[in-house]
């Protein structure tokens, strides 16, 4: 039996809310489970030195977590000195999945950045983080489409991701925080829309998984992605 009852290919209760923050060129707070992220995307009229002068834009990603976020508070990255190795992981990752969505062509020489403050950690964060800042972008693109600031839509594809581990021996998909610090295998899988994946991470924390598991925990990927990009385009259906 799962904590919250759930049955193995079943996602948490998800929920995606637009238009969170009213400054934002595009906002999303995503809720999965427990587990709620807040996602803004900005828009700057400039590019890192690399993309200067060849037309083509660029998206990157921050995530950071509220100290109460979590049971125990975690200490602000500025408190530090330094960005925790951890965040510096997770930011980059939710950087190239976006960024493997966006044709930057299309996009003109200006970068879209995507923050992803976690509110309330309950597993999946990072998953999470990605699903809800994907939304967070194609408002942002919508808006530069309305503005007349790009003539073809630079999104190529939906990208969200979602967790899978296994527990106990049993494969189950979408992990809450009690489930993936018992997992003996974690995968999170990120995804475009058309089935294929954009990246895996995955690691055995305690035996190794064989290729019957990895295929299982794939399968079980692919249910929950497609029921993620149901609710990311029924959130943007209704964005007008």
């Amino acid at each position: 039996m799962r904590p919250d009852g759930r049955a193995p290919d079943q996602i948490r209760e998800s929920t995606i809310e637009l238009h969170a923050l009213p400054y934002a060129e595009g906002s999303a707070l995503i809720a999965m489970g427990e587990t709620r992220v807040l996602c803004s995307a900005t828009v700057e009229e400039r590019t890192p030195q690399f993309r200067k002068g060849t037309g083509r834009g660029w998206v990157t990603a921050e995530y950071s977590m509220l100290p109460r976020s979590t049971q125990t508070r975690t200490e602000r990255d500025g408190r530090r000195g330094r960005v925790d190795g951890r965040v510096q992981e997770i930011q980059r990752l939710i950087g190239r999945s976006l960024r493997a969505g966006v044709d930057f062509d299309h996009l003109g020489e200006r970068s879209i950045i995507i923050d992803c403050d976690v509110l309330v950690a309950d597993g999946g964060t990072r998953t999470a983080s990605i699903t809800g800042g994907y939304v967070a972008l194609a408002l942002a693109v919508g808006r530069l489409r309305e503005a007349g600031l790009v003539r073809h839509d630079p999104l190529r594809w939906p990208v969200a991701a979602v967790s899978a581990g296994i527990i106990a021996g049993e494969p189950r998909l979408d992990l809450c925080y009690l489930e993936d610090a018992a997992a003996d295998t974690d995968l999170n899988c990120v995804g475009a829309a058309d089935g294929r994946f954009i990246e895996l991470q995955g690691s055995a924390e305690q035996e190794p998984f064989s290729r019957e598991e990895m295929d299982r925990l794939l399968e079980l990927a692919g249910t929950g992605l497609k029921r993620l990009f149901e609710l990311q385009a029924e959130a943007l259906t209704g964005a007008g």
